[in-house]
């Protein structure tokens, strides 16, 4: 499965556009525009899963800042502060890392 089995393209693509400028990467605006606020908390996490790029059952900071990739290739990378900002948001627990709740939590934001 791919992410836009689960998504539109068209609306990845405007989710990429509206974010393409360094620090402008707004977490709960990309899932709005993706489409991804308006899955289920399944979809979610299969969505989760393809983003999970070593299947850790965690998105780690390294695997967060390619976040953008994993929608598009050649997609820039996340900043730094992106990142962080993008994981002190989703990792509810403080462990460095976001889970599958993590990520769902945008949805409800």
């Amino acid at each position: 499965m791919s992410l836009t089995d689960l998504l539109s393209p068209s609306d990845i693509a405007a989710a990429l556009r509206d974010c393409q400028a360094p620090d402008s990467f707004s977490p709960k605006k990309f899932f709005q525009i993706s489409g991804m606020s308006k899955k289920s908390s399944s979809q979610i996490k299969e969505i989760f899963r393809i983003l999970d790029n070593d299947q850790s059952g965690f998105i780690e900071e390294d695997e967060l800042k390619y976040f953008l990739q994993r929608f598009e290739c050649g997609a820039r990378v996340l900043t730094t502060s992106e990142t962080k900002t993008f994981l002190a948001a989703a990792d509810h627990d403080g462990d460095g890392k976001i889970g599958a709740e993590g990520i769902d939590y945008f949805k409800y934001r």
